[in-house]
C-alpha cells in the first residue's frame, strides 16, 4: 500500500512538470481568403537574435496553409541600424505605410516576448508571443491572441513556436 502511494505521487509530480500552454484570444474571425493581408515585422522583445524573423516566417506559412490568397510579406531592409533584427517600432511604422501603399485591407503585425531554452537540467524550449491583425480603413486591432508555451527537454524551440502559433491562429479563419 506504500509503494503504491509513493508510485502515484511520483507520477503526479511528474505529471505537473509536463509542458504548459497559455493563450488568451479574441473571439473567432472569418476573412475571406481574398483578402489582402499585409504581414508586418514581429517586434522582439527578447534576447534572441531573429527570433522574430523567426516568428514571421512561422505566422507567413500558417496563413499560407489556411488559405490565404492575398498575403503580402513585408521584406527588412538588409541595411540597418538594427545589428540582431530589423523590427523595432520605427520600422514596423514604416511597414504600415507600406501596407496601406500596396491597398491591404489588413495587416497582421505581433512580437515575441520569449524564444528560448529555459536553463535546467532539461533545457525546455519557451516561447512567448502576441498577434494583432488591424484593419487598414479604420487603423482597430479586429483580432488578437497573446500565448506562451514551453515545451519538454526533447522538443526544439521552433516545434513549440509552431505548435503555440497554430493554436493562437485557430480561430482566425480563412473561407
Amino acid at each position: 500500500m506504500k509503494y503504491i502511494f509513493i508510485i502515484s505521487m511520483m507520477l503526479l509530480t511528474l505529471l505537473t512538470g509536463c509542458a504548459t500552454n497559455t493563450i488568451n484570444r479574441s473571439p473567432a474571425l472569418t476573412l475571406n481568403k481574398h483578402d489582402s493581408i499585409a504581414l508586418l515585422p514581429m517586434e522582439n522583445h527578447t534576447q534572441t537574435a531573429q527570433a522574430g524573423l523567426r516568428m514571421q516566417t512561422i505566422v507567413q506559412n500558417l496563413l499560407l496553409i489556411k488559405g490565404s490568397a492575398g498575403l503580402e510579406t513585408w521584406q527588412p531592409d538588409s541595411n540597418t541600424d538594427s545589428l540582431f533584427e530589423p523590427a523595432n517600432a520605427k520600422t514596423t511604422a514604416r511597414a504600415m505605410t507600406w501596407a496601406k501603399q500596396t491597398g491591404a485591407q489588413y495587416a497582421m503585425t505581433g512580437s515575441v516576448t520569449e524564444w528560448r531554452y529555459k536553463t535546467g537540467v532539461d533545457g525546455e524550449p519557451a516561447v512567448g508571443a502576441t498577434l494583432q491583425l488591424i484593419d487598414m480603413k479604420t487603423g482597430n486591432i479586429v483580432w488578437n491572441s497573446v500565448g506562451a508555451k514551453a515545451g519538454w527537454g526533447r522538443d526544439s524551440v521552433s516545434d513549440v513556436a509552431q505548435q503555440l502559433l497554430q493554436h493562437m491562429t485557430s480561430n482566425l479563419r480563412l473561407q
